[in-house]
């Protein structure tokens, strides 16, 4: 064709689809496919020249050619596809060392994620991409992988299979067999099919449909390295087990498929670069992604009346609807093949065991006080467990205090680095073991495959709200992080229901606001923490049946759909993959305490130490210097290291003997104070005095900041004292103005306010932008805002008022 050792090629065109490729070389034009094109070899002089700089002269010898053109074609582009729940998360993150996130239930990969990985001399760039039961356009998810495929043109599809459920996942490899694109089956959790005793002949089955197959177990890593250097040999055309087969469907439909197919191929400028069989396959099943495909196409209208005209005769003659002839025609196709190779019973299967276990947790009676025992217990382990560790991290921070105060001279240094910073982080850090704790439960569900059945037993409660349970697992999400939780709606199909669990999620108290409740919790509830922890996280989920109930019936009419959700079976997690879980949610919480907590910790202490006048300064520094400073580190009540307290009496006999200018009477005067006292007559009614308003305010960047910014504005609440545990200054702080001047701020009454305050209002600006990625307009998380913050006014409110007519 005139591709000849050292000769120019130039590259002219693209086809329409991107191929053929149109190249001149020679004096004349060469149209090639791309396939065709990548088995030549072909590098720029510059190429040359960095292959072998001090022996090019105009002349490139033939092994130069061949290796520089071989390493540049050593990249291979994957794309894993296949069921939801088959383990195509787990084969990407075992392969390319990726720590996404996985779950035993459907719907976790909520897009495509990438990755590079590196075996014998190749390099692949991975795509891993949402589960699909098949490539029609019923879901977002379905529709994404379609157009990834025929728009990306992956080198090689891996087929990730679920080998404990054939039949089903199966089916998706013969709409990939319909579209004529290079496919290995990674035939994975091979080794649960092995322990129930059945048999797969899987070279047969491979050699059968074309398609090479190999076990893998990727939760272990088992098959991964044989199964890329299956990859490799498929890429280069070197495995005799790859070949085109098509999927018979009778003789009525095969004749419709050919009447299609010649009207598609009249098109001059359609290549095969998409099969023509598989358009034609999916205009006959009423297809309307496959319609908007060719729509542009000059003889779509032709194509459309031969399509309407195949389908009128195909159901006529079979007295069925054409898609469902295909679908049992794929079906039979899978039956006839696992007939000969499959010793086994299909039907019992795994299913045996869950459904042993299923008969006691989606029980109808039993099922939802199981739920609700599982859901307690998580609460009570968070708050009991993490009162330990809380501990031993607390008397480092307080140790690291007290070592910088002993060691610094004072000033503005000094006092950014232990009350802002170390107060700001250190009382956000303690924290950390609580996270952990709930994450670890939330992986441990999602592990074993409970996260779906607690979807399966909430239907009813859902469906009550308008909702189904299918909304229920981003909002059990939620308990983690309200942002993913978002994302994980595109798995709803109405566009309504995604939007309402959208808008309702926030409810859903993420762990940011844990640090908060655990807090106030310890100060003012000890006694029942475990179960105060809980009854707040149940109380946000009932706001959110009842706002759901609301917006239902004014802001998102819509007919009811179904409840189709997949339950998953049974597996036992690896303690090693529920850790790694774990601290993966986690560390995007310790992230958050060198970023943003760190940040708004600096700039709450700068608000609160400035403006100050030279006298104060030097009021405090003397004062300061008078102050014996020591700790005594004691168990208290709450399960919180504390340090001694001055009594009220002595603090006023230091402050009238110094007669030096309080550091609280200094903090009276600085920016944040100001901003608080601004803004304190829309919170006074609640009972918050300014200092909880500036909180509320900082909250409004990540709900932790809370935490650290009371630490800010509570280090200095009393004279003399050296720095004490944040819970006992909350619990001795005052109102310093106003008409309840000198009373305590807080008691339970405003402790619980402030605790449902946190719960309801104001998404974190990170939750808002995830809203308007998913709403593609700046309406809903404005909406978001101003409701959340409203309702959360009005139920605090209603707490302070209510409640103190009964006390």
């Amino acid at each position: 064709m005139g591709f000849v050792k050292g000769k120019k090629v130039s590259v002219i065109k693209n086809a329409p689809l991107q191929d053929p490729v149109e190249y001149s070389i020679m004096g004349y034009k060469v149209s090639l496919r791309r396939s065709e094109a990548s088995l030549i070899e072909v590098i720029t002089k510059e190429e040359a020249k960095k292959e072998n700089p001090n022996h090019f002269n105009g002349v490139i010898s033939e092994s130069q050619l061949k290796k520089t053109a071989r390493e540049k074609q050593k990249t291979i582009n994957i794309a894993l596809v296949g069921n939801p729940n088959s383990g195509k998360t787990t084969l990407f993150n075992f392969a390319s060392r990726s720590k996404e996130h996985v779950g035993n239930y459907g719907g976790v990969t909520v897009g495509s994620k990438m990755a590079r990985y590196k075996q014998d001399g190749y390099a692949f760039n991975i795509t891993d991409l949402p589960g699909t039961y098949s490539m029609s356009v019923y879901s977002p998810e379905e529709l994404f992988v379609r157009k990834h495929i025929l728009g990306e043109m992956p080198d090689i599809v891996i087929n990730v299979v679920d080998s404990s459920n054939l039949e089903r996942n199966l089916y998706l490899t013969t709409q990939l067999i319909d579209m004529d694109v290079k496919v290995i089956i990674a035939l994975n959790m091979y080794d649960e099919l092995k322990k129930k005793g059945d048999q797969l002949d899987y070279q047969s089955l491979g050699k059968m449909i074309g398609i090479p197959i190999i076990p893998t177990v990727s939760s272990k890593g088992i098959g991964i390295n044989a199964l890329f250097r299956k990859a490799i040999q498929v890429f280069e055309d070197e495995d005799p087990t790859v070949r085109h087969v098509h999927i018979n469907y009778g003789q009525t439909v095969e004749k419709a498929i050919k009447v299609i197919q010649d009207e598609i191929w009249k098109n001059k400028r359609l290549t095969d670069l998409v099969s023509s069989r598989f358009y034609a396959i999916k205009l006959l099943e009423k297809d309307s992604a496959a319609h908007f495909a060719l729509s542009n196409w000059e003889n779509y209208e032709q194509i459309k009346n031969k399509t309407e005209e195949q389908i009128a005769r195909i159901e006529s003659e079979m007295v069925e609807d054409s898609e469902a002839i295909i679908t049992d025609a794929k079906y039979g196709f899978i039956a006839g093949a696992l007939k000969e190779t499959f010793r086994g019973n299909l039907q019992r299967g795994y299913r045996e065991k869950t459904e042993r276990i299923d008969h006691y947790l989606t029980h109808k009676f039993l099922g939802f006080p199981i739920f609700l025992f599982f859901m307690w217990i998580m609460f009570q382990a968070t708050f009991k467990l993490g009162s330990y560790p809380m501990e031993w991290i607390h008397s480092l921070v307080d140790i690291t205090g007290t070592w910088l105060n002993s060691v610094m001279a004072e000033g503005v240094l000094k006092n950014l680095l232990i009350h802002g910073i170390i107060d700001g982080v250190g009382g956000v850090i303690v924290f950390l073991p609580n996270i952990l704790i709930l994450f670890f439960f939330i992986s441990l569900m999602e592990d074993t495959g409970y996260m779906a059945r607690a979807a399966f037993i909430m239907d009813k409660i859902m469906h009550k709200v308008g909702l189904h349970g299918q909304s229920f697992i981003p909002l059990l999400m939620g308990f983690g992080c309200n942002v993913p939780a978002i994302m994980a709606t595109r798995t709803i199909k109405n566009k309504n229901n995604r939007l309402l669990t959208i808008l309702i999620n926030p409810f859903m108290s993420c762990s940011a606001r844990l640090p908060v409740y655990v807090l106030i919790i310890s100060a003012f509830f000890p006694e029942h923490s475990g179960t105060m922890l809980f009854s707040v996280y149940l109380f946000g989920i009932l706001m959110a049946g009842l706002v759901a109930v609301i917006f239902k019936k004014t802001l998102f009419k819509t007919d009811e759909i179904p409840f189709v959700m997949e339950l998953p079976p049974y597996r036992m997690p690896t303690f090693n993959n529920t850790l790694k879980h774990m601290w993966n949610k986690g560390s995007q919480y310790v992230k958050k305490m060198g970023g943003i907590i760190l940040v708004a910790s600096i700039i709450i202490w700068a608000l609160s130490y400035y403006p100050r006048n030279s006298e104060d300064k030097r009021n405090l520094v003397q004062q300061s210097q008078s102050v014996e400073h020591s700790r005594s580190l004691s168990n208290g009540s709450t399960g919180i290291k504390a340090v001694n307290q001055i009594p009220v009496n002595k603090k006023n006999e230091n402050s009238n003997a110094t007669q030096n200018t309080s550091p609280s009477e200094i903090q009276k005067d600085s920016y944040i104070a100001q901003i608080g006292t601004f803004l304190s007559p829309v919170m006074r009614p609640l009972g918050f005095d300014w200092k909880m308003t500036v909180s509320l305010i900082s909250g409004i960047a990540a709900k932790e900041i809370v935490v650290s910014t009371m630490a800010v504005l509570y280090q200095v609440e009393t004279e003399g004292e050296d720095r004490q545990a944040l819970i006992e200054r909350i619990k001795q702080a005052r109102f310093e103005k106003g008409p309840h001047e000198g009373e305590k701020v807080f008691n339970r009454l405003t402790a619980l306010a402030f605790l449902l305050f946190i719960l309801l209002y104001f998404p974190c600006v990170a939750a808002l932008a995830a809203i308007k990625k998913e709403t593609g307009t700046w309406k809903w998380p404005a909406f978001a805002m101003a409701y959340t913050t409203l309702l959360a006014w009005i139920v605090a409110f209603m707490v302070q008022q209510i409640g103190s007519l009964i006390v």
